[in-house]
């Protein structure tokens, strides 16, 4: 796998329960590279397919080194889940990262393949339905944007990513929101 003996991911094996994964989480809040959790329920497959899932917050185009990274690496497509926001701020995300693919591809020669899949939940809810349509998807590694602070929904019902982490079929990346903690070598 792309992230075994990589220095630039973070791999994180755990059991699937919501006290471990939430330790990991909350240790995992001044990381300064892309983790990865793997579970004891979660089926580790050759990349092949990634979900990035899109929505208002600016910070989801960090995601979009990400992806291209891995993609460049293991020649596999992108999948940009498009919230179904009213607005634009998500559309304009997804055009952001769509823009770092292309110039990329451009700039080394290689094809990046890639589509955009419209959500059909907004921001709010574009994790759990990233979560809950995996098979529709099909994909091999959902990469998420952690949460950049706890809330109170968040302390009391657990963050977002936590849920996904514990309903994915497949491993579950996380990248850190906070552009000053950010940064992966390529």
């Amino acid at each position: 796998m792309i992230w075994d003996n990589n220095e630039d991911i973070r791999l994180i094996e755990c059991a699937n329960n919501k006290r471990t994964i939430q330790h990991y989480l909350n240790e995992c809040r001044e990381e300064r590279r892309p983790y990865v959790f793997v579970t004891d329920t979660m089926t580790i497959k050759p990349l092949r397919r990634l979900l990035v899932p899109v929505s208002m917050l600016e910070e989801e185009t960090y995601k979009a080194e990400i992806c291209t990274y891995l993609a460049r690496k293991t020649g596999a497509h992108i999948i940009l889940l498009l919230a179904n926001d009213y607005g634009s701020h998500a559309k304009q995300n997804v055009n952001r990262i769509v823009t770092h693919i292309n110039a990329v591809a451009e700039q080394s020669g290689e094809q990046i393949s890639y589509e955009i899949a419209q959500a059909r939940k907004d921001s709010f809810s574009l994790i759990q339905e990233a979560s809950e349509r995996q098979r529709d998807f099909q994909h091999d590694l959902l990469i998420l944007t952690a949460s950049r602070e706890y809330g109170l929904d968040d302390i009391l019902f657990g963050p977002p990513e936590r849920k996904a982490i514990q309903r994915a079929l497949v491993p579950v990346m996380l990248v850190n929101p906070r552009a000053d903690l950010f940064s992966l070598c390529d």
